[in-house]
């Protein structure tokens, strides 16, 4: 007769079970790398960039990567990697302002219109039409143009445009789940109507939003990226990636360097953000 303690499963080891979980959600684990890089360049920056990023030398301008200066120097003499590095603050601090924003605004709207009448509904969701009836990029332009070409103002735009996809999810997770059981009956004991949006409908529909989040971060950085290129958002002497990029054009016959790295570092960044978003969405599909 075989023994308990033969009959015991030896449990994995934390570590290999970590990978084991690693590897069943790739999208997650190099998602999570790329934006881990990211945001581990953009605390530690005064650590890893090799010089001041505001600091000119007009002796050292143009010239290409070296041990001295990994991505060359751009036409002020500045360090093009200790600006790129630094650009990483002003871009996470973009996304989480204006993500952030679009958030708080849209998602009280999308469970607000759909938990109330038909009139209270029909008006939010006319309002979030209306911002839809206009491309992302025009509407931002338009809003720059009136408050003023600053980042503050350039994360607003990216922003008010943002809100309707927000509204929208969070309108259609709400009829959703106004629907279910414990919805139904959290209603027929009397609950008040802003403790069931909070508590029941606000939670169960977390994932989605957080996904959502992480699929608009992407876009947050090129909007940023484009309108600060055109001008319109970060100014100089600010190392924003769009701005390093606007800069460099006129000296791409001379140095490629200044707008390929940070045009890279937009790149990996966005790339990072959607392939994290797909592992989530995957993770946290309940179908599955």
């Amino acid at each position: 007769m075989a023994s308990i303690d033969s009959d015991i499963v030896p449990r994995r080891p934390a570590f290999l079970r970590g990978l084991r979980w690693m590897a069943t959600h790739r999208s997650i684990t190099l998602g999570g790398l790329l934006i881990g890089i990211i945001v581990a360049a953009a605390i530690f920056a005064p650590l890893i960039a090799p010089a001041d990023p505001y600091v000119q030398d007009l002796l050292a301008t143009m010239e290409p990567p070296s041990w001295q200066h990994p991505f060359g120097t751009d036409d002020n003499g500045r360090d093009i990697f200790a600006r790129v590095i630094f650009g990483a603050r002003i871009s996470l601090a973009e996304v989480v302002l204006a993500v952030g924003l679009a958030v708080l605004v849209g998602v009280p709207l999308g469970i607000l219109s759909g938990m109330s009448g038909r009139y209270v509904d029909q008006a939010i969701m006319w309002t979030m039409d209306i911002l839809f009836a206009f491309p992302g990029i025009v509407l931002a332009i338009l809003i720059v143009s009136v408050l003023g070409s600053s980042l503050i103002n350039l994360l607003i735009a990216i922003a008010i445009f943002s809100v309707p996809v927000y509204a929208r999810l969070s309108r259609n997770l709400t009829l959703g789940l106004k629907g279910m059981d414990y919805v139904e009956a959290a209603i027929s004991l009397g609950i008040s109507r802003r403790r069931i949006m909070s508590h029941y409908i606000l939670r169960n529909a977390i994932g989605p939003i957080i996904v959502q989040s992480t699929l608009t971060a992407g876009t947050v950085i090129l909007s940023a990226a484009s309108l600060s290129f055109l001008g319109l958002g970060a100014q100089p002497p600010l190392p924003e990636w769009g701005a390093m990029m606007s800069d460099g054009r006129n000296y791409l016959g001379l140095n490629i360097w200044m707008s390929l790295f940070p045009g890279l570092a937009i790149m990996i960044t966005v790339l990072g953000f959607n392939i994290l978003g797909d592992g989530l969405r995957d993770l946290l599909d309940p179908r599955k």
